[in-house]
């Protein structure tokens, strides 16, 4: 475990997302919109009628058009940066995940409960052991913003 951080709070926010909404877009815009710092999605259910993905290990996103339900959404969230997963599954009950990005439409209702940490701010650094930008997780209640 390379970093632990405290939080002695919790902010909690319910969102219910409309037919034909972007999910990616309209959750960054209600973080960015709110100046949120540091959130986490605590739960989501509802059905997207086209999902675009990021597949696992892969560089190109793949594109589903057919009516999925949201099996689960999870992610860290911050105007700096955020990363969501999802799963969806489709009416055979398979199921397919991998990184929520911009083309995932709402086909019935996607309802989303956010947690916001305000103690806490993420940010998204160079890893040299990945190669990607990863989480990075500071308080915001220390004098000199130490991260953990």
């Amino acid at each position: 475990m390379s970093q632990v951080t405290p939080s002695s709070s919790m902010q909690v926010y319910a969102l219910r997302l409309k037919p034909g909404q972007d999910l990616k877009t309209e959750l960054q815009n209600f973080i960015t919109g709110h100046k949120i710092e540091a959130a986490a999605i605590i739960t989501c259910v509802g059905s997207l009628q086209k999902a675009t993905l990021r597949l696992a290990n892969q560089s190109e996103y793949q594109t589903y058009e057919q009516k999925m339900e949201i099996v689960s959404l999870v992610g860290t969230l911050a105007v700096e940066g955020s990363h969501v997963h999802i799963s969806l599954s489709d009416s055979s009950g398979t199921t397919i995940g991998g990184h929520l990005v911009e083309g995932c439409l709402v086909y019935t209702t996607a309802e989303i409960i956010l947690g916001v940490l305000p103690d806490l701010r993420f940010a998204r650094e160079l890893d040299e052991a990945s190669g990607y930008k990863e989480l990075k997780v500071y308080s915001r209640k220390r004098k000199n913003n130490n991260k953990f």
